[in-house]
């Protein structure tokens, strides 16, 4: 087993690797079976969108604040816990996103995408559904929607539901929704497609976030989840994805 390890930049995460290579080795991405990131949630996330697309799996060990896609850190026989260790396969949500210049932007994102007011004004978004108009005009600070592994970030601070990974459902989630005021979201299925329309652009300018990926001034903003690209994270049994989003439901 060839492993390379990703540190995140805080003391914590370096002294790890720095134990971790001078007992395990550590070699370059290109020719590693695994990738063993060392941080938090944070580190994950670039992590698993350097190697969207691609066979590499990642097991990450929790060395920062936040560890809900990590591992326990335990140094001892690495090896044999990554061979043990149980896949869960996420599939990105891929953004097309239209400024008012006409620029046409893409990014994936594994968390959420999410869409922003930019100024002091509340934004004004149309929302449809695989071609159908589901709501004329949500009155809001933005509104995102979210992977399931990603509805525990974002989605469930906005007060979205948190979603099983097996579920085939996608949150969508308004954020501090002011009209219509008893709006708290949907769940769609993981198969439709979303366009977002900004109202009144110049009045009340909205940005469009896919996880590191920004976009300033958008006018229109569709997003789908795409089956067609996946990326495998690694956990131990005890500790696995599913059981996770389980137990964070019943969390007080």
């Amino acid at each position: 087993m060839k492993l390379a390890f990703i540190a995140a930049r805080s003391l914590a995460a370096s002294s790890a690797k720095e134990r971790l290579t001078a007992r395990y080795g550590d070699c370059p991405i290109k020719e590693a079976t695994v990738i063993v990131a060392l941080g938090g949630d944070g580190l994950m996330l670039e992590c698993l969108h350097q190697v969207l697309g691609g066979s590499m799996p990642v097991y990450g060990m929790n060395c920062g604040s936040v560890g809900f896609m990590m591992n326990e850190y335990h140094e001892d026989d690495l090896p044999l816990r990554i061979s043990q260790a149980l896949p869960s396969v996420l599939h990105p949500l891929r953004m097309h996103a239209v400024t008012a210049s006409g620029i046409v932007e893409e990014a994936m994102a594994l968390n959420e995408v999410s869409l922003l007011r930019e100024g002091r004004q509340a934004a004004k978004i149309r929302i449809s559904i695989d071609h159908r108009e589901r709501l004329s005009e949500l009155i809001c600070d933005g509104i995102l929607i979210s992977t399931p592994a990603g509805s525990t970030a974002y989605n469930l601070s906005a007060h979205g539901p948190i979603v099983p990974v097996s579920a085939n459902l996608l949150p969508l989630t308004p954020i501090s929704a002011f009209r219509p005021r008893r709006w708290r979201g949907a769940l769609l299925p993981s198969t439709a497609d979303v366009l977002f329309e900004v109202l009144e652009p110049d009045k009340r300018p909205v940005a469009a976030v896919a996880d590191f990926t920004e976009v300033r001034d958008v006018i229109s903003v569709t997003v789908h989840e795409d089956r067609t690209v996946g990326v495998t994270v690694l956990f131990d049994p005890d500790r696995a994805l599913s059981e996770r989003i389980l137990t964070e439901q019943f969390t007080v």
